[in-house]
């Protein structure tokens, strides 16, 4: 999966306020963090990677559903996550 931007690091600071305890995301924000450093890209990506790191792929996730119930207490099933989620973020 190849996106035509370069903002991972950004995404992944979202994505660790939505989720601060999941090791997958921790794991690859390390890893992106390294290829940045060395100006390398972060990108492509992969389904597999973003099933276990991006929240709007995780909806179904509980620590995900209760992240985004804070922003609105009407998120209960993964289509209000997903909007509360993207409200959030637009924010962020």
């Amino acid at each position: 999966m190849c996106c035509a931007h370069e903002y991972t690091l950004s995404s992944l600071r979202f994505a660790l306020a939505v989720e601060p305890d999941n090791t997958d995301l921790l794991a690859y924000q390390a890893h992106a963090q390294a290829l940045r450093r060395q100006q390398h890209p972060t990108l492509p990506s992969s389904i597999g990677l973003e099933k276990a790191v991006n929240p709007f792929l995780r909806t179904h996730v509980p620590q995900v559903a209760h992240a985004a119930q804070q922003i609105d207490a009407n998120a209960q099933d993964p289509v209000t996550v997903f909007a509360a989620l993207r409200t959030w973020k637009d924010k962020f």
